[in-house]
């Protein structure tokens, strides 16, 4: 019995030491092993169906298309009797309103369309269903030291990320299973969060998985301000309609 339990301390100290020596590339390479295994972001091509239900809001579904290869991304999205759509071909941009393309000025301001919106709906989905690959991109910094962290009753391991500031200001967190590498949470903040920080961002929590061409993508983020824990909506991926 002494032998039984000396053989699983030592286990237990084999495991937490492993953790303990990741750096966070070493622990980014393992996550991205999990999540993408192939390699198949860089040459993603494919549909995405997400629906979104957020308090007091009629639901939202999209479609979104994304070729990376080819440098193209589209999105549709109904929501209530309205359905808005972006196309950007390289560096060719299409709006369209309940299936119209040809929109005057007064059609744009006050349905808050633009090229502009275009780009940050490309960069919001091909983020945030290419992760955690997308910390792989040019102006990414990932802070060497993992910590050991405990959220919401869970143990994990914690990558903190920053950028350039011309990607983004933000100061993000990711939360890694410490068996399996899964991405399981996700946070960011406006500023430091041990200081003025702390009351700005929201935290992701995901669960379940669809596989997409190879590839580990969240099934459903549910979405909260990191100050009071309010809810905001969840998201829910599926592979067609």
């Amino acid at each position: 019995m002494k032998y039984v339990l000396s053989l699983l301390f030592f286990l237990l100290l084999t495991v937490i030491g492993s953790s303990q020596s990741l750096t966070g590339e070493q622990l980014l390479e393992r996550a991205i092993a999990y999540h993408d295994p192939q390699g198949n972001w860089e040459t993603f091509n494919g549909t995405l169906y997400v629906s979104m239900e957020t308090p007091n809001a009629p639901k939202r579904d999209s479609k979104i298309q994304i070729n990376l290869p080819q440098e193209y991304f589209q999105v549709e999205a109904t929501q209530g009797d309205k359905t808005t759509g972006y196309k950007l071909d390289g560096e060719q941009c299409t709006i369209a309103l309940n299936g119209k393309t040809d929109l005057s000025p007064s059609d744009l301001e006050e349905n808050n369309l633009s090229c502009e919106r275009a780009t940050l709906y490309k960069n919001y989905y091909t983020y945030l269903y290419g992760l955690p690959m997308k910390l792989k991109d040019p102006g990414t910094y990932i802070d060497p030291v993992v910590e050991q962290v405990n959220f919401k009753g869970k143990d994990y391991l914690r990558l903190k990320v920053t950028y350039d500031e011309a990607v983004g200001t933000d100061i993000w967190y990711f939360y890694f299973d410490p068996k399996t590498y899964a991405m399981e949470v996700y946070q960011f903040y406006k500023g430091d969060p041990a200081d003025q920080g702390k009351d700005t961002g929201e935290y992701i929590l995901l669960e379940g998985e669809e596989v997409i061409s190879g590839i580990r993508m969240p099934k459903n983020r549910a979405w909260y301000y990191n100050k009071g824990d309010k809810y905001l909506g969840t998201d829910f991926l599926r592979t067609n309609r």
